[in-house]
């Protein structure tokens, strides 16, 4: 007896590649946060551009009070004047945090009940955790260069480990995130490099590659959806 081999149709070819894209992505929805909003990224650009603008004002009012070496304060002198920035400066970045946070949520809860998916699972939490983990360390050690009067640096370690924290966070979301995480380190270095430019480079890095990388997001994954 001779035996024959069938070979699928061509309906059935299509069929087992659609079956394989469905399961890719049911994959790829339990593994990973997709509710990031392209909006949340502009709305946290803008907030970090106004929050420089104020920073600036706060810094040239106070500015006659200050001396200023190799990106350091001489804190000998001027104390009360120093101390009113270090205020000022504390809240005009909580403003920013705060604002940024509050609309993120807004905007990801929208998308989320608008595509049928949960803002708060196990891929969120492990996100969250992959992304607070080098900001917190970031932090603390800002607070330190700080206490020891290295102004100058605090910009470019803000830069760098928020980059880190992008690119350690970007296996749990949009895979975006992991070039924007890179646009960051690279003005961290930069930043680190030229210094005394901090301001600019916060603009630059928490402002405009926000703005640029949430429109992108917004046409790329939302608009018109």
């Amino acid at each position: 007896m001779q035996s024959t081999l069938k070979t699928p149709s061509m309906n059935q070819t299509q069929e087992h590649l659609e079956a394989l894209q469905d399961i890719r992505s049911m994959m790829k929805k339990s593994t990973r946060f997709l509710s990031l909003s392209g909006l949340s990224g502009v709305f946290a650009g803008i907030y970090a551009i106004a929050g420089a603008i104020v920073a600036n004002y706060i810094a040239h009012s106070f500015s006659d009070d200050l001396n200023y070496y190799d990106g350091t304060l001489v804190f000998e002198k001027y104390m009360d004047s120093i101390h009113k920035i270090y205020t000022y400066m504390f809240i005009d970045a909580l403003l920013v945090l705060f604002l940024s946070i509050g609309t993120g949520f807004i905007f990801s809860y929208r998308k989320a009940k608008k595509t049928g998916q949960k803002l708060f699972d196990h891929t969120a939490l492990r996100l969250f955790i992959n992304l607070i983990i080098p900001i917190g360390a970031g932090g603390v050690l800002c607070l330190i260069l700080l206490n020891h009067g290295y102004i100058g640096l605090i910009a470019p370690v803000m830069l760098l480990f928020y980059g880190m924290a992008l690119l350690n966070a970007s296996k749990y979301t949009l895979d975006d995130i992991r070039y924007l995480g890179i646009c960051e380190i690279v003005l961290g270095l930069l930043n680190a490099w030229l210094m005394g430019y901090g301001l600019w480079f916060w603009v630059i890095g928490f402002g405009v590659l926000h703005i640029v990388y949430g429109l992108v997001m917004w046409i790329k994954y939302e608009k018109g959806k």
